[in-house]
């Protein structure tokens, strides 16, 4: 395993790659984040407008996640952790611990708040965390719809098990594997671990590719790309990725969403006076409240 530091020379000239984005530093509950979505560079990903890697970290004893009370619009939420379990209570109810594996999918549709948290039992000895969030837009149609939220187990997850390849589909299709889990968007999300010399070909099944490489060495027509980075893959183009040792990414897409999308804070809509919309509701306290989770919550910025 190797260390590339990331240039902006790197797949500048490599006929499979658009564009690579190094993720800015920001913070969720006083818990370091990569942000790789959105960036200067690239808005969306398919439907992904926004990703975010927690992690590797741990707490002391006594210390935890406090992501408080804060709203939705528009979007999805997907949780996605790889150690650690967060513990997400939300306005329609919910009350759920992730784990390792499992799929966290909350829909915000018209209005949601939730928290998340690290259980309190769970702060009693030092724990990991480490994972990814990411949100996928909602199409039109769906933006004023209800607000929901499931939670998939490792079980429902379709797995690829093959001599060089590993992993699960998460969302859409790959190798004739489809996902148990619907979107409301065609949208692409693998798990994946590539044996050491092994290659994966990944097709243009979706107009939006990128990769999100956690560890390993990573290698596309020759080129190393760096880890803990976003790789937008060219569009209608077959790519072959290498592997020069045991790796570990995420492959994220889709097809482009229908329309441009405006962005601020924690809402997502295709209308600027949504946006508006929900920023007044939150500064009035009119979106609707956690059962057990309302003495505090996060300001409008």
């Amino acid at each position: 395993m190797s260390w590339l530091p990331t240039s902006k020379n790197i797949g500048k000239n490599n006929p499979k790659i658009d564009s690579i984005i190094l993720p800015r530093i920001s913070d969720i509950g006083d818990f370091e984040v990569k942000r790789a979505l959105p960036s200067k560079q690239r808005q969306m990903v398919g439907p992904f407008i926004f990703w975010d890697q927690m992690g590797p970290g741990e707490f002391i004893s006594g210390k935890g996640l406090d992501v408080r009370p804060h709203p939705h619009i528009g979007l999805s939420t997907i949780t996605y952790l790889f150690k650690g379990t967060m513990d997400h209570k939300d306005s329609l109810g919910n009350d759920v611990r992730i784990k390792p594996g499992e799929i966290n999918l909350m829909t915000a549709g018209n209005g949601i708040v939730h928290s998340e948290r690290t259980g309190q039992d769970i702060r009693q000895l030092p724990s990991d965390l480490f994972g990814i969030q990411s949100w996928i837009a909602q199409p039109k149609e769906y933006e004023d719809s209800n607000p929901k939220f499931q939670n998939f187990s490792s079980k429902k997850i379709k797995l690829i098990d093959t001599k060089e390849v590993q992993g699960r589909v998460l969302f859409g299709e790959i190798d004739g594997l489809q996902s148990s889990i619907q979107s409301e968007w065609d949208t692409l999300y693998l798990d994946l671990e590539l044996s050491k010399g092994s290659k994966f070909e990944l097709k243009p099944l979706y107009h939006d590719r990128a990769l999100y490489i956690i560890s390993g060495d990573i290698f596309i027509m020759g080129e190393q790309c760096p880890n803990q980075t976003l790789i937008v893959l060219k569009p209608n183009e077959d790519v072959i990725i290498e592997a020069h040792d045991i790796s570990k990414m995420l492959v994220l897409g889709g097809e482009p969403m229908d329309g441009p999308r405006y962005i601020y804070w924690n809402f997502v809509s295709s209308s600027k006076e949504k946006i508006e919309e929900a920023k007044n509701k939150w500064k009035k306290w009119e979106f609707p409240k956690i059962r057990n989770d309302n003495s505090e919550f996060i300001p409008l910025p």
